[in-house]
This record gives structure tokens, C-alpha cells and sequence, in this order.
């Protein structure tokens, strides 16, 4: 007989001479528990063997083994060699050795122990589902927080497919977040930094720190600011095509078209990801929302569609409508009365508290709708915000300006974003010119505010060393192609060589500035991958860390013994005595 090397499928012969004695011929019966049924049940397996097929046929027979359920049940039973033949093989009868056949033994009925195959193993699935990193993502429950409908959509499709569910204990370690928003207070004692991006060391996230979040979560409302920057574009080359002191540039308005469509593309793109954002991770766009610095990049969206409006080529569309402006600032009428009275309040998120160069966006807003619907021909509602916006540009700026002792400084990454000064003078002086009809002393006094803010950011060299990219370049972007314009507008009014010269040299710049920051972001998104790092502000906990004890004991009622030997220690702490435990001993000793 020839043995195969495969132990469960055993390719059978009818031998041509007798088996040797050296192998003990059994019967499957004869083994307890193996592959045998009760008496008078019907079996489990057809017979695989077919009595019509000629002898010496060679056949495979699928045998179903059954394992013991521990290595310890394998030792007891004891090792033997068994030698599985056909039913029809010579010298044995239905399985059992003739000799066999008259003995009183009887093969014993027992039950059907053959272990059934894990679920999935028959595709090799049951191995591959652990293994393959995307799986292990997709079940991952510890973003189920953030997510609007909690992953029930994932488990739907998960049903769906056939898989087994975890079971409701793996799901106690993940808790849904509460309804209600934190509080402003948590942002401060869990964040840190000038613009509160930092954890503290106390604190703890409710996300995984170890693996990249999903890349909705990772995606901020300040992508806006690149929607900023290019829509500004396309209103500085529509002005240099149109205004008088530069028409010996020869610039076409085909410019202007190519700017004003790739800016429409990329807000469309940039809203429908953050849209999408909202609709899924619903939790993640609230606590932007109530962050107290990333609550001004919620004007950002409205701004870009007022740049749109703008900057619209004169072959898309001669005028615009009015309603359009309506329908615009209504946005920025809704958050104004938020953020403005919370200014005014006080509280944590009054201004001197939350006090930053992104403020301006709350504030140059204004200055914008005010341009649009002056251009449009409105005179009551433009003079409106114009008002709002100078009343809180002032106040801002005063505080900027004399920032407190406690807030910390701007850290260089953030260096750009005090471009930001210059972008509410530079709108606000063609807002008014406007209104008023011309680049009056009104204007050039709110002109000549932004050109020296300009200025004194430009020669500090400083300012642009030392940091890496990140998306608050962006910030500096239409400030810069905000002063360009308002000098354009400026160089209309008073036309010589001096104010042509700035309007072309700070066309250029900005020009520069954001084309080189839009390669540069293209490159960090698609080819480093490190555009959006993991947004550690929207993941702190609402469980205030517990707070440690201090070195020193003091009694509640503080008394004055114990206040005297804290001075003591300060004392000499801060003098040549080495020796402070004897200087505390001294004076307890003074003191009595």
C-alpha cells in the first residue's frame, strides 16, 4: 500500500498481497469517540466510496478527524497506529476484520465529536481579517464618539456582509460623548499654547495617540484660508486689467477668468470636504466651533464667496443681484451677534482672554460685504457693517497691540498670521472709497494704517526663519493681496511713478507668495502626507484632571506660622544660604 503525505486524505489500493502483520488492523469503531455514530441514527457523511466503480480504481477518501480538545485528552488516549482500508477490501467485513466478526466485543455507540471548522476559514478569511490593517480600522470603536450616528451605519454593513458582531463588552470601553458642548474652561485647562493647539501633560485625549485618525477628523476649518488666498488673486488681476494707473501693463482679463474659475473649483472642493465633515463627524465640527480660536475661521467660508463675488469676470456676469449680497452677509450677521457679545460679556471668551491675530477675520468680514454692496449700488446696509466693523477693529487692535503679561507669545510657526493687521485697513479703505465714491482722506488714512503695518512686518526677517509650513502661512496671503489692491486703488487717485512702482512691486510679491504656497501645500498633501496631522484641540477630555498636592503642607486657614516659613525659605532660597533647613529652624526658634 502506498502512503500519501497528506495524513487526512489517504489515497487507497486493493493490495495484491497480504498486509504484513507488522500493522495492526482495526476497525474506526473499535476507537472511542472517533468518527462513530449511535446505533439506529443516520449518518452524517454519505458513504464516499461508490460499488460501481471497477476494482483497482484508485479513489481519495475526504476522512473527518476528530481532534481532542486539549494536548492532555491526546496523551491519555495513548498513540496508535491505525490502517484505514475500503469497505470492500479483502479480510475485512463493513469495516471490521473477519477475525473480529465472531468475537463478543461490541464497538461501543458514542456521540459525533468531530470539531466543526472555524466560520471563514473555508476562504482563508478567518486568518486574513486580524491581519489586513484596513479590517482592523473599520472595526476600530474608538472614533464611534465623533461619528454622528455613532458607526451604526458600519454595523449595518457589517450585518450585512455576514460577519459576526463583537460582542456589547468590547463597546464599554468606548463611550459616546456627551450632548452637551464642552465648556470653554476645559479648552484652556487642556490646551495650551497661543493658539490652544497643545495638550498638556496632565491631560488625556479621547482619541488614540498612536495611529493617524481618519482624515475628516484631521481636516480643519482653517483649510479655508487657501480659499482666501487664491480668490484674492483673482480680484487683484481683475484690478490690474481695469484700474487707470496700470493700464500700461497690458494685463488681459483672461487672467482674471483662469484665477476666478480654479478659485470657484477649489471652494467647492474644500466646502464639500468639510461639508462632508459635518455630516459625519458632526461632534469633530462642534468643538471647532466652540474652540475660542477656531470659531473666526467660520467666517473664512463667507469671506471666499464674497471674494467670488468680487472678483467675478465681467464676461461671466456684468452685475450682480442684490439679494445676493442679503443672502451673503446674513451669515455674518448671526456670528457677529455671537462672537461680539461674547466680547463684550466677559467671561473666559471675553476678548482680553481670548485675544488673537485670527480675531481679524471676525472683523474684516465687514470691511468686505461693506465693498460688495457699495459696488452694487446699497448705501444704507454697506455703512452698516462698515460701522460694526471699525467700532471692533479699533478695540481689537488696541488689545492685540498691548497683549497681556500672561498671554504667551506667538511661537514662529504663527509668526505669519500677524499679516493679518494689515488685511482690515487694506479693505477697509476701499470699502469706504465705495461709499463715499472716492479714495478720500477717509480712505487714505485707513491706507496709509495698512501700508506702515505692512511695512514694519516686511523688514522683520526674523519672522520668516526657523518654522515649517504649515496651513497659518496662508493667513499672510490675501493681506498681502489686500494691500496691493488698496494701493492700486490708492495709485488711481494719486498717480505718479512712486505709487505705480508699489502697485506693481507688491502685485508681484503676492503674486509669489501664493503661488509658492500653493505648490508647496500640493507637495506636503499628496507627496509628504503630513498637510494634517492629527487635530489633538477637537480631542481633549471632559474629565478634569485630579489636581496633585504641593510640596509644602499648608494647614486650610493658612496660618501664620506656616506662611512665615515659606517666606524664610524664600528668603534664603534666593541669598547665598546653602543650608535652608537650618534657616527654617531658626526662625520657628525666633518665633517662639
Amino acid at each position: 500500500m502506498d502512503h500519501g503525505e497528506n495524513p487526512v486524505s489517504i489515497e487507497l489500493q486493493e493490495p495484491a498481497e497480504p498486509v504484513p502483520q507488522l500493522l495492526k488492523l482495526i476497525s474506526s469503531n473499535e476507537v472511542a469517540g472517533f468518527d462513530s455514530i449511535m446505533e439506529g441514527e443516520t449518518p452524517v457523511f454519505p458513504n464516499p466510496t461508490n460499488s460501481s466503480q471497477p476494482n483497482g480504481h484508485q479513489r481519495k477518501l475526504s476522512i473527518s478527524i476528530s481532534m481532542p480538545s486539549s494536548p492532555t485528552g491526546a496523551t491519555s488516549a495513548g498513540t496508535k497506529n491505525v490502517l484505514f482500508v475500503q469497505d470492500n477490501a479483502k479480510g475485512f467485513k463493513n469495516g471490521v476484520p473477519e477475525s473480529c466478526v465472531g468475537s463478543k466485543a461490541k464497538p461501543k455507540g458514542v456521540k459525533f465529536l468531530s470539531q466543526p471548522m472555524p466560520k471563514g476559514s473555508v476562504f482563508g478569511e478567518g486568518a486574513n481579517m486580524n491581519q489586513n490593517p484596513n479590517v482592523k480600522k473599520f472595526k476600530d470603536k474608538r472614533f464611534d464618539s465623533f461619528k454622528t450616528w455613532s458607526g451604526k451605519l458600519e454595523r449595518q454593513l457589517t450585518n450585512l456582509r455576514g460577519r459576526q458582531q463583537e460582542s456589547e463588552s468590547e463597546d464599554d470601553s468606548v463611550r459616546p460623548s456627551e450632548n452637551e458642548a464642552l465648556p470653554v474652561d476645559r479648552y484652556f485647562d487642556a490646551l495650551e499654547g497661543p493658539e490652544l493647539e497643545t495638550l498638556r501633560a496632565s491631560e488625556e485625549i479621547v482619541l488614540p495617540d498612536d495611529k493617524t485618525w481618519p482624515f475628516l477628523l484631521r481636516y480643519p476649518i482653517s483649510s479655508f484660508g487657501i480659499c482666501l488666498g487664491v480668490s484674492s488673486q483673482a480680484i487683484m488681476w481683475k484690478t490690474l486689467a481695469t484700474a487707470t494707473s496700470t493700464k500700461f501693463l497690458h494685463i488681459s482679463l483672461t487672467v482674471n477668468l483662469i484665477l476666478w474659475w480654479i478659485s470657484v473649483a477649489l471652494v467647492a472642493i474644500v466646502a464639500s470636504i468639510y461639508l462632508t465633515k459635518v455630516i459625519l463627524y458632526f461632534e469633530a465640527v462642534r468643538r471647532e466651533y466652540y474652540h475660542p480660536i477656531r470659531v473666526n475661521f467660520f467666517f473664512a467660508p463667507w469671506i471666499s464667496l464674497l471674494f467670488l463675488a468680487i472678483g467675478v469676470p465681467p464676461s461671466v456676469a456684468s452685475s450682480l443681484p442684490v439679494a445676493l449680497w442679503y443672502v451673503l452677509m446674513t451669515p455674518f450677521l448671526c456670528l457677529e451677534l455671537k462672537i461680539y457679545g461674547q466680547w463684550m460679556s466677559g467671561g473666559q471668551r471675553r476678548l482680553s482672554k481670548v485675544a488673537n491675530p485670527s480675531n481679524h477675520l471676525s472683523v474684516v468680514g465687514n470691511f468686505v460685504g461693506a465693498l460688495l454692496g457699495a459696488s452694487m449700488g446699497l448705501k444704507e446696509g454697506p455703512v452698516f457693517f462698515f460701522a460694526v466693523g471699525l467700532a471692533h477693529y479699533t478695540v481689537l487692535f488696541v488689545t492685540l497691540y498691548q497683549r497681556l503679561p500672561t498671554n504667551e507669545t506667538l511661537p514662529k510657526e504663527l509668526h505669519p498670521v500677524f499679516f493679518l493687521f494689515v488685511a482690515a485697513p487694506s479693505v477697509a479703505s476701499m470699502a469706504w472709497a465705495n461709499i463715499q465714491g472716492s479714495f478720500d482722506y477717509g480712505s487714505r488714512i485707513a491706507y496709509f494704517i495698512a501700508l506702515f503695518l505692512y511695512f514694519s512686518l516686511a523688514v522683520r526677517i526674523n519672522f520668516f526663519r526657523g518654522f515649517k509650513f504649515s496651513l497659518a502661512w496662508w493667513a499672510y496671503t490675501f493681506p498681502m493681496t489686500g494691500a496691493a489692491i488698496a494701493t492700486m486703488r490708492y495709485s488711481s487717485a494719486v498717480t505718479n511713478v512712486v505709487t505705480q512702482t508699489l502697485s506693481v512691486i507688491l502685485s508681484v510679491v503676492a503674486t509669489l507668495t501664493v503661488t509658492a504656497l500653493l505648490v508647496t501645500t500640493i507637495l506636503h498633501a499628496f507627496v509628504q502626507r503630513d498637510l494634517f496631522p492629527n487635530d489633538i484641540a477637537i480631542a481633549i477630555s471632559d474629565r478634569k484632571p485630579k489636581s496633585h498636592r504641593r510640596w509644602f503642607n499648608l494647614n486650610r486657614h493658612g496660618s501664620s506660622e506656616h506662611n512665615a516659613d515659606i517666606d524664610t525659605f524664600l528668603k534664603f532660597a534666593n541669598g547665598d544660604t546653602k543650608d535652608i533647613e537650618a534657616a527654617l529652624k531658626i526662625s520657628s526658634a525666633e518665633a517662639k
